[in-house]
């Protein structure tokens, strides 16, 4: 039986929703729906609706809320407890260091994101069923 996971990605650049749908397809191993939400208040909105949500995808800059210090929080503060993923095509700067600080659980590089990349997150941070 294949695993299912639901992600939602919350990304204010709808191509960034373009690309990861196109890499999610060639993820086999796992039953992936990826749910979109291009802002804050959508996303806690999507929370609030009480559909399935197994892992959080976050560009690290969701206008006009800021960066993970704020965005992250604003998630947790809704009660999600699952896994929080930030993307950003910057992960090096130094705020990254205190990631774990403000409840995200990992950060990737936005060009590092491939079918394996995605495999190997889903296995990582969500519990077999």
């Amino acid at each position: 039986m294949t695993r299912k996971a639901h992600i939602l990605l919350v990304d204010d650049n709808p191509a960034e929703n373009l690309i990861l749908s196109g890499l999610i397809r060639k993820v086999d191993s796992i039953d992936i729906e990826l749910h979109y939400c291009r802002t804050m208040d959508s996303a806690i909105a999507f929370l609030l609706s009480g559909k399935p949500v197994s892992m959080i995808l976050l560009d690290n800059l969701v206008h006009p809320r800021g960066d993970f210090r704020e965005t992250v929080p604003a998630l947790r503060h809704q009660g999600f407890i699952g896994p929080i993923g930030v993307i950003s095509s910057s992960p090096g700067e130094p705020y990254f260091q205190s990631l774990e600080e403000y409840g995200a659980d990992f950060r990737i590089d936005k060009s590092e994101i491939d079918p394996t990349a995605i495999e190997f997150i889903l296995r990582e941070y969500l519990p077999e069923e």
